[in-house]
């Protein structure tokens, strides 16, 4: 049981027009009362002015009193939604501070409380630890879906599944010696359809693709106009451009959104096998593993040469003759012409790999657990005897329960909530 109180500013740095403190904890509304000399009525806004210690108005400002365990954290909460001005906030919690069993929030300490205290499982917290970072509108939907149980809706549902071919399992181990008590005839069936399904979610799109961006990779020989054409997409001189073969030496990096969608846009140097320059070769090097790594590659380079999958991308349209007989697009990244044409064209793309709005994604975390589930449970699929499939389907259970925060997760929870801010 947590016995200490915590405090912080959970709305934007001062100054601002607003400045809410969050107080969460067993002394909150001892503080709350210490503060505006009254509890007020529970959930309901009320106006009062803060004291300090001495006596002293500290400001006046609409108080809020959320006795636990009905709130965000699960605990006893007060809220003081204050003016916004630096030194009123400074001020206030310097009075927090000094009150008895009060200290500073950590990071993320707020919704590492409400799932200590099962107000939300795990997978809703890194839902909403994306939610935070969003920067793009299918960002912010996939992890406002997150956050608001869906994947965690849909592993429950796999492990009610999985509980019930277990209980029946356990049924005929148990008491397998009677003549009634035999396992269901859709068992099999029951089972495979439930690898399946594990399969099907592992098939989507990951929330690494959509925290990251599409990656697109312009590659091609030097002076092909990739640095022109990157700095066309991301609308800024961020790419060094010359007529100087080899001026892009290094990979170069940019996140842009079009149309709601994050992409990764990647400059990189013009790949050649001649290369006497070191500096030079360790650049072309890392284009490659770029190349390797890109969900597309934009193919500025001789028709036909470029990785498989690429789009022949003719980007000098303003020199007055066709470069490439069948390009998937022309262009002139110098002029800019049809530039917005391949932007449509790479959110189609996109859209096409990207997850879908309200679709449940994974990350890393989660894929390899459900990994791990679903080769558990295509393994039982194969088994012939009823102790190895039991076995198999805890290991499964397992994987479920650790995908939202039943067991074995305080190796993630540091690290998950330290992304938080600290009135989080």
């Amino acid at each position: 049981m947590t016995l200490d109180t915590i405090f912080a500013l959970s709305s934007g740095p001062p100054p601002a027009g607003i400045g809410v403190m969050r107080i969460s904890g067993p002394a909150a509304g001892a503080t709350l009362q210490a503060l505006a000399g009254v509890l007020p009525p529970a959930r309901r806004a009320t106006y009062r002015t803060l004291r300090n210690v001495s006596g002293e108005p500290l400001d006046q400002a609409l108080i809020l009193w959320l006795p636990g365990p009905g709130t965000a954290t699960g605990e006893d909460i007060a809220e003081l939604h204050l003016h916004g001005g630096r030194a009123i906030i400074a001020a206030v919690e310097r009075e927090l501070a000094a009150q008895p069993g009060l200290r500073s929030a950590s990071p993320g300490e707020f919704t590492r409380r409400a799932f200590a205290n099962g107000r939300i499982d795990l997978a809703e917290a890194e839902g909403l630890a994306d939610l935070l970072t969003a920067e793009t509108e299918l960002q912010r939907q996939a992890a406002m879906a997150a956050a608001g149980g869906l994947l965690s809706a849909q592993v429950e549902g796999w492990r009610i599944r999985l509980l019930h071919l277990a209980a029946s399992l356990e049924a005929v181990l148990d008491f397998g010696d009677e003549d009634d008590v035999a396992l269901p005839p859709s068992f099999m069936v029951d089972l495979a359809a439930l690898a399946h399904d594990i399969d099907t979610a592992l098939a989507a799109p990951s929330a690494d693709m959509l925290r990251e961006g599409f990656r697109v990779a312009l590659a091609g020989p030097p002076n092909a106009g990739k640095s022109t054409l990157f700095n066309a997409l991301v609308e800024q001189e961020a790419a060094i451009t010359a007529a100087i073969p080899g001026t892009t030496r290094d990979v170069l990096s940019r996140p842009v959104a079009l149309a709601g969608i994050p992409f990764l846009l990647i400059d990189m140097a013009g790949l050649r096998d001649d290369s006497a320059d070191p500096v030079e070769a360790i650049g072309i090097a890392r284009a490659e593993a770029e190349i390797a790594r890109a969900d597309l590659v934009l193919w500025l380079g001789p028709e036909g040469r470029g990785p498989h999958g690429a789009w022949e991308i003719d980007a000098q349209s303003d020199r007055g003759e066709r470069q490439k007989s069948s390009a998937a697009m022309q262009l002139s990244a110098r002029t800019g012409e049809r530039i917005d044409v391949l932007r449509e064209r790479l959110v189609e793309h996109a859209q096409t790999h990207m997850p879908k709005p309200g679709q449940a994604v994974l990350n890393l975390r989660q894929r390899t657990l459900l990994q791990t589930a679903e080769q558990a449970l295509a393994d039982a699929c194969h088994a012939a005897d009823p102790l190895v499939q039991a076995e198999l389907l805890r290991m499964a259970r397992v994987s479920f329960d650790r995908m939202v925060g039943r067991s074995g997760t305080e190796d993630v929870l540091d690290a998950l909530f330290g992304r938080f801010c600290i009135g989080k």
